[in-house]
């Protein structure tokens, strides 16, 4: 199930023309919640996190890992 936040995140990166895909399983513990891609940029994976919510080893070390692939990583984290 999508947080408040991955679906917040989910509709403003459409809204700017990205195809985003949630990566709710995959053969990766530990990837990033969204895949964001649009033509003539990285791909971008993004992690979502809540209010009182942290970014795991496991997450940051897949986010070390796709950035080599030459993608993007973030982590956007609610504010509320």
């Amino acid at each position: 199930m999508a947080s408040k936040t991955q679906t917040k995140v989910i509709k403003l990166y459409e809204s700017k023309g990205y195809y985003v895909i949630n990566l709710t399983r995959t053969n990766k513990n530990g990837i990033a919640d969204l895949l964001c891609l649009k033509d003539g940029e990285k791909p971008m994976f993004v992690e979502c996190k809540e209010v009182n919510d942290t970014v795991k080893t496991l997450q940051s070390y897949r986010g070390r890992e796709v950035e080599k692939y030459g993608c993007e990583f973030m982590v956007i984290k609610s504010t509320i």
